[in-house]
């Protein structure tokens, strides 16, 4: 039995870790600060999961907040890792307020590695993004593409998170697993995400809003094969980086066909132009997360849509409620 301490632990993956560190036998003390990114709702749910488990402790938090950080130092206890899952996210929502973004990942993260200098804790990992790789990446990525020029507050911002855990690795000997997360998804989504909008939009007889010509492509990974690899990178590996991604790539337009079968509706489409801050494609290479982790993507995107489609169904009455941003 191993005790951790995971930030942003009402969001999406965050929440799903938890429920995984706590299903084989962990205790999970777990932070949020419940902020208003996205439909707060969302986060109650998620949390509703663990209101009756012992081995779960929550407390809301922001770790921007530096006096909060350091007062978790005396109610924690000992714990045996922090997995840093509190991020602002969104590349077009970083360009409307890039403040929030350095507060939460720069800040923040700095706050946590402070924290685990104060507890003597040894083993820190981090949610980074794909988005760090900017303009023209190769396809698959591999970990050693450029990463130096973000094209957003959001990617510059984790940029920086993932330098300010190098140089805690290099001067203080803390062992970080960084994690770039290539678009996840699956039951208890977020609700301002492109695979929640599409299957609401379309279940509900919604216009489906869509950026550009629905030809940028994305790697979709699952939600329990993101948080199956971020709990392997608990183990010590010094300092390491790695991709944590789909194994399968599909443009929007070909999702949207997909979906439209499952539910039995079409979509209405309502084209808008496409963001500057957005990507056309991004595809993970993950040769690195088999080599250290034995990890690889075990949900087929066919598989983890209809998941999340039946998840919807099932949840109707109240995930329909949910604003998804638009």
């Amino acid at each position: 039995m191993a005790k951790f301490l995971v930030t942003g632990a009402a969001g999406f993956i965050a929440s799903r870790v938890s429920e995984m560190l706590l299903g084989r036998g962990d205790i999970v003390f777990g932070v949020d600060n419940l902020n208003d990114a996205y439909d707060a709702r969302m986060k109650s749910r998620r949390l509703e999961q663990f209101a009756s488990n012992p081995a779960f402790t929550f407390k809301q938090l922001d770790i921007a907040d530096k006096q909060a950080v350091d007062d978790l130092a005396g109610e924690i206890g000992e714990v045996d890792g922090v997995i840093n899952l509190a991020a602002r996210a969104g590349v077009r929502a970083s360009v409307e307020n890039p403040w929030v973004f350095v507060d939460t990942n720069v800040t923040g993260t700095l706050n946590l590695l402070e924290l685990c200098l104060k507890k003597g804790i040894k083993k820190f990992v981090l949610a980074s993004t794909s988005s760090i790789y900017g303009q023209d990446a190769p396809l698959p990525t591999p970990e050693t593409a450029e990463s130096s020029f973000p094209l957003q507050p959001y990617a510059a911002s984790k940029k920086s998170a993932e330098a300010l855990c190098h140089a805690y690795h290099f001067l203080h000997e803390i062992d970080v697993t960084i994690f770039r997360y290539f678009t996840v998804y699956g039951p208890f989504g977020r609700p301002d995400m492109s695979i929640f909008r599409f299957i609401k939009w379309i279940y509900d007889d919604m216009p489906l809003h869509l950026n550009g010509d629905g030809e940028q492509s994305r790697g979709f990974t699952y939600v329990d094969d993101i948080a199956a690899g971020t709990i392997l990178g608990l183990k010590n590996v010094g300092f390491e980086i790695i991709n944590l991604g789909g194994h399968e790539n599909i443009t929007l337009n070909a999702l949207i066909a997909m979906m439209e079968e499952m539910i039995g509706k079409q979509a209405v489409v309502e084209r808008h132009p496409f963001p500057k801050a957005d990507m056309r494609a991004n595809q993970a290479d993950v040769t690195k997360a088999g080599e250290l982790l034995g990890w690889e993507p075990r949900v087929p995107l066919r598989e983890g849509i209809r998941r999340t489609v039946d998840w919807y169904r099932q949840n109707h009455a109240w995930a329909s409620q949910l604003e998804t941003g638009i």
